[in-house]
C-alpha cells in the first residue's frame, strides 16, 4: 500500500502546479469581460493555495484506479470522494460555492451526474477497444 501513497504524492506534487496556473488564467479571463476582481493578498494566496490542493488531490486520485486487489466500485468510490471533496473545498474556500445547503445539494446532484457520464464514456471506450483488440488476437 506504502508505494501507492508515493505515487499520489508524486502525481500530486507534479500536477499539482496546474491549479494555480488555471486560476491564474480564469482571473485573467474575468478581467478581460470587463468585471473587476476585488482581490486582497489574503484572497489571491487563498485562491493559488486552494488550487493548488485540488490540482493535487485531483492527479493523485488517479492512483486509486491502479490498485489492482481492489473491486472497481471500490476504486470509483475511493477517486469519487476525493475529487468531490476536493472541489467542494476549493469552492467554498474561494467563496465561489456560497455555503448553503441547498446549494452544496445542488451542486452535488450536477458533479455525481458529470462524474458519472464521464466515467460511463470511458468505461464504454475501454470497452470497445477490448473487444476490438480481443477480436484481432482471435483472428
Amino acid at each position: 500500500m506504502n508505494k501507492y501513497f508515493k505515487r499520489f504524492f508524486y502525481r500530486g506534487a507534479v500536477f499539482g502546479g496546474f491549479g494555480p496556473i488555471i486560476f491564474g488564467i480564469v482571473c485573467i479571463c474575468i478581467e478581460t469581460c470587463g468585471t473587476q476582481l476585488n482581490m486582497n493578498g489574503g484572497h489571491l494566496l487563498s485562491g493559488i493555495i486552494s488550487c493548488y490542493l485540488l490540482a493535487f488531490f485531483q492527479a493523485g486520485a488517479s492512483v486509486f484506479n491502479q490498485i489492482e486487489h481492489w473491486q472497481i466500485t471500490k476504486c470509483v468510490f475511493f477517486h469519487f470522494l476525493t475529487i468531490y471533496l476536493s472541489y467542494v473545498f476549493c469552492y467554498l474556500v474561494n467563496s465561489w460555492l456560497p455555503f448553503s445547503w441547498r446549494v452544496i445539494l445542488i451542486f452535488t446532484l450536477c458533479f455525481i451526474l458529470v462524474y458519472a457520464v464521464i466515467w460511463m464514456t470511458v468505461w464504454l471506450s475501454v470497452k470497445a477497444v477490448s473487444k476490438r483488440l480481443n477480436k484481432k488476437l482471435n483472428k
